[in-house]
């Protein structure tokens, strides 16, 4: 059984900065595309970013330019490092491993004008 274990998350005003961090059980990790979606109060749960085993990466329109995602396949984990953030990206974020379709608990962010 995998695990996904977020953190990372917390308070911060409009402008600053925050980096997640998504630590992953099994084997599996290194070949999986991982990926970060939020969901904010009242909205559909997104697709934030996602980045294959091999480092590809692909964003949603809205954080193009301010969030990169990144992974360490030897400490199974992947990263979300959020710059600029607005109070529109107030969500709560989920790492999610393709393979398996595995979900963390989440971990709220929430930036302040």
């Amino acid at each position: 059984q995998v695990q996904l274990v977020e953190s990372g998350g917390g308070l911060v005003q409009a402008g600053g900065s925050l980096r997640l961090s998504c630590a992953a059980s099994g084997s599996i990790f290194s070949i999986s595309p991982m990926a970060w979606y939020r969901q904010a109060p009242g909205k559909q749960r997104e697709l934030v970013a996602r980045i294959i085993s091999g480092g590809t990466t692909i964003y949603a329109d809205s954080v193009k330019g301010r969030f990169t995602i990144s992974r360490d396949n030897a400490k199974r984990t992947v990263y979300l490092q959020m710059n600029s953030l607005k109070p529109e990206d107030t969500a709560v974020y989920f790492c999610r491993q393709t393979v398996g379709d595995y979900w963390g608990q989440g971990t709220q962010v929430t930036v302040s004008s």
